[in-house]
């Protein structure tokens, strides 16, 4: 049953998408907003329910005494990452620069990471609390870049923190996806050779994320008062 719902929960986002970008000016043919750095945006957001559906797939086996279905998830999150950088290149390179682009493609950041992370707190590998630390921060920051760029018009740049957010954070997940152990667990002293070291590198770079997701979100709130200041 919960295979069945989440096939048609999965349709279903794909029937949303498709009808955007058949309705939508912006996704026509021949529009230059429908360049390569968007395609692989969306190609980016794509990825998430085939991401999501691979555990449901009961594939057996493991490789380096890694489950396959774990290495397949975390090669699609890297494919995933991968774009998140190429299209910022290619727009930036290719004066391929979008308001559309602009929009999306934080969204779609924001959509891979969550979902990564769900998915391994699912899998027993990740305390709920930090996907929640994570979630709160960009309602945070969204609602404020929002109302920046409605009343001033301005597009804020990320911070040292926010930076060091997004690299710990890709690093992290990346990382437990083959760790065969939950966060932390290290701090039991019975890990040892490979098992200990992937161990201490996840744990290490979730917490430096945690850490920067806390500061980058106080950042947003702090600046937010100038921001709001007249409506006060």
């Amino acid at each position: 049953m919960k295979l069945k719902k989440l096939h048609f929960s999965i349709f279903f986002f794909i029937i949303i998408i498709y009808n955007i970008t058949k309705q939508n000016k912006y996704f026509r043919k021949g529009d230059k907003i429908m360049n390569l750095a968007n395609k692989l945006t969306i190609l980016r957001i794509f990825l998430v329910p085939i991401m999501v559906v691979i555990p449901f797939l009961n594939i057996k086996g493991e490789l380096w005494g890694i489950s396959i279905t774990y290495l397949i998830i975390d090669v699609i999150f890297i494919i995933a990452a991968i774009t998140d950088k190429l299209d910022g290149y290619i727009a930036r390179t290719r004066n391929q620069m979008t308001t559309f682009g602009k929009f999306l493609d934080p969204i779609a950041d924001k959509i891979v990471v969550i979902t990564a992370m769900i998915m391994l707190v699912e899998l027993g590998h990740l305390p709920a609390y930090i996907p929640i630390i994570v979630i709160f921060r960009e309602f945070i920051v969204s609602g404020y870049r929002l109302v920046a760029v409605q009343s001033k018009g301005t597009v804020i740049a990320a911070s040292f923190w926010g930076k060091l957010k997004t690299v710990t954070q890709m690093i992290a997940v990346i990382l437990a996806f083959i760790d065969p152990n939950p966060f932390a667990t290290i701090f039991n002293g019975e890990l040892t050779g490979y098992e200990f070291i992937i161990n201490l590198a996840v744990t290490l770079m979730m917490s430096i994320c945690v850490v920067a997701t806390i500061f980058s979100g106080w950042d947003y709130v702090k600046n937010g008062k100038e921001l709001f200041k007249d409506s006060m």
